[in-house]
């Protein structure tokens, strides 16, 4: 009997120690503790289908759903028993898993930048912006680092370019 209870306590300390040193577990909305549609992009969140019916879990999923962690026996295959609309991740049949909800991707606008008189101008973007030649509109070429880049001031164009730059 006195061996039992060491072996026992031993094996509580070992769970004890791991328990301590563990790492913690992803960071989720759940955890979080937002509401029902509330849950943001770049947040996972759990949706289970415990009853085996489909269960609606409000979400954000402008830019996506990718499954991270299947929790559930029970398979969970995409457009069959989980899936995502506006704003909800759905589950179906015993599906049970952790979701990630994509961020979307940021907007895109056209600007149309001249170098009308031959001379280096400049056209407003946002620092660090991705920018990238769209549509050539002049005559004169559009090379980056010869006749269009950017620097502190935003996007500029010379020698006679002039084109529409899709910038992100």
């Amino acid at each position: 009997m006195r061996r039992l209870s060491q072996l026992l306590l031993l094996f509580a300390a070992a769970i004890l120690t791991t328990a301590a040193f563990a790492s913690p577990l992803p960071y989720t909305a759940v955890q979080a503790g937002y509401g029902p549609g509330q849950a943001p992009a770049g947040s996972r969140i759990v949706c289970s289908s415990n009853d085996g019916r489909r269960k609606f879990c409000n979400a954000d999923t402008r830019g996506g759903v990718q499954l991270f962690r299947q929790i559930s026996g029970s398979a969970c295959i995409q457009g069959r028993t989980w899936g995502y609309n506006r704003n909800a991740v759905w589950v179906d049949r015993g599906c049970r898993a952790e979701f990630v909800l994509l961020r979307p991707a940021p907007p895109v606008r056209i600007v149309t930048c001249s170098s009308n008189d031959g001379r280096r101008n400049w056209c407003p973007v946002p620092p660090r912006a991705d920018v990238r030649l769209s549509r050539q509109i002049s005559g004169s070429p559009c090379v980056r680092g010869r006749t269009w880049g950017l620097d502190r001031q935003g996007l500029w164009v010379d020698r006679g370019c002039r084109a529409e730059f899709r910038v992100r």
